[in-house]
């Protein structure tokens, strides 16, 4: 049985999608391909590393991730394959991949051969769909290119209560990638870029009033800002990658 293949990208409705997809079929006819989301933001790398760090432990043991927001697509960044503990990781050496295969473990790194004629532009069609059609075939990452280290290690800014405004999803909802606090109803949020505001936690939708902005735990298990109905990234000028400091009013001494 072949290896399944989660597709991540920026191409959102696009032609790429497809032509990625049908190189991977043509040389591994049996591959069973997931659409993870091709909605990530364009060159958004820390977006698209945040989507697959939130997202990969779902798959079954052994999946393969192609990731590809490459804004730097045929210049002198790597093109890699990963092996971890539990799976695989193709895409460029950004840091999109980085954070999700540190979380694994990392167990291999190769840099991908690229061959005679391959596309500058377009490696998610002509250098990783092939390197993970034979990896959905079983073949090694030995097969496959060169042993490397990995140079770009993306990592989310996390202090204390610190951290980063990682998404705002489709909803407008805000997503940060810290974790709510035991037994906290109430939260003061202040921002680098000079937000403050003070902002009650509900842990449903339908338990916040409407038209009040409130924090809750999101899929991720971390704290995002939302807005019963409506976009809360409409009322807040915060942005990914907004330092933001969210410490629990009522649990002061």
């Amino acid at each position: 049985m072949t290896r399944p293949v989660a597709f991540l990208s920026d191409f959102g409705f696009s032609v790429y999608v497809g032509v990625v997809k049908g190189v991977i079929l043509s040389l591994c006819p049996g591959a069973r391909i997931v659409d993870l989301t091709h909605m990530v933001t364009p060159f958004a790398v820390r977006e698209g590393a945040w989507y697959l760090l939130s997202s990969y432990s779902y798959f079954p043991e052994g999946t393969i991730f192609l990731a590809v927001v490459d804004p730097g697509v045929g210049g002198p960044r790597q093109p890699l394959a990963i092996r971890t503990q539990r799976y695989y990781f193709v895409g460029p050496d950004n840091g999109l991949l980085f954070p999700a295969a540190e979380e694994d473990g990392i167990e291999e790194v190769f840099a991908l051969h690229r061959h005679l004629g391959a596309s500058r532009t377009f490696e998610a069609r002509d250098v990783f769909a092939p390197a993970v059609a034979r990896l959905a075939r079983g073949e090694l990452l030995t097969s496959l290119g060169r042993p490397t280290t990995i140079e770009t290690r993306l990592r989310f800014h996390r202090r204390g209560r610190e951290g980063e405004v990682v998404v705002i999803d489709s909803f407008g909802n805000i997503i940060t990638n810290l974790h709510p606090l035991p037994g906290a109803n109430c939260y003061r949020l202040r921002s680098a870029t000079g937000v403050e505001i003070t902002l009650p936690y509900y842990s449903t939708y339908p338990e916040a009033p409407k038209e009040e902005l409130f924090l809750t735990t999101g899929s991720a298990g971390t704290l995002e800002i939302a807005l019963r109905e409506g976009r809360a990234a409409d009322l807040l000028p915060l942005s990914p990658g907004t330092i933001v400091e969210l410490v629990a009013t009522n649990l002061l001494p």
